[in-house]
């Protein structure tokens, strides 16, 4: 099936190339729901994230004549919306990171895996802070590397894992206050 999959989209990419529009909006189709998930887990608001997400497609549009099968569509895409995602944020100044004496020791502690739902670890990496998150998204959920991430980043790689460890950290803390909270009410 991956065979075929992957020959469909190269044939749509083909198709892009020479300007037809159903194979763009195909595409799209295809591919929108993932790469919107991307923007949504790195930008800090839903339009920010809608906003990525419609220009990381014009231009991957606009550049398919450089896209070479090296890799897959997908993954050429997300290269695109990863990199729109850190142009704005770098735009917006709001790539923070975050001193480790700012982390409660709390955090240590683990949260009991039951008492967490995927609503609580969505909201808790929400609330990280945007340099943070952003390289705990990257590495703990698209696979880059830390290598990677310092690269696209401007980062040192020592950066890029103690923000990430951080941000490890931080999510602990989250939520063990959020089951904390929980088992109060």
């Amino acid at each position: 099936m991956g065979d075929n999959v992957a020959h469909i989209h190269k044939d749509l990419v083909e198709r892009c190339k020479g300007g037809d529009t159903k194979a763009q909006f195909e595409l799209y189709r295809l591919y929108s729901t993932a790469m919107f998930n991307i923007c949504t887990r790195m930008m800090n608001t839903t339009s920010d994230a809608e906003d990525v997400l419609q220009e990381s497609f014009i231009s991957a549009f606009r550049n398919l004549h450089k896209y070479e099968e090296k890799s897959s569509f997908g993954a050429w895409l997300k290269r695109i919306v990863v990199n729109k995602c850190i142009t704005l944020l770098n735009k917006q100044k709001q790539l923070d990171f975050v001193a480790l004496n700012g982390i409660p020791s709390e955090a240590e502690e683990e949260p009991e895996e039951g008492s967490i739902s995927p609503e609580m670890v969505h909201h808790a990496i929400k609330a990280l802070p945007t340099g943070c998150r952003t390289i705990f998204t990257l590495y703990s959920l698209e696979g880059y590397s830390h290598q990677e991430i310092a690269s696209i980043l401007n980062v040192s790689v020592s950066t890029s894992k103690s923000q990430h460890n951080r941000a490890k950290k931080l999510l602990r803390v989250s939520l063990l206050k959020k089951k904390h909270h929980e088992i109060r009410s």
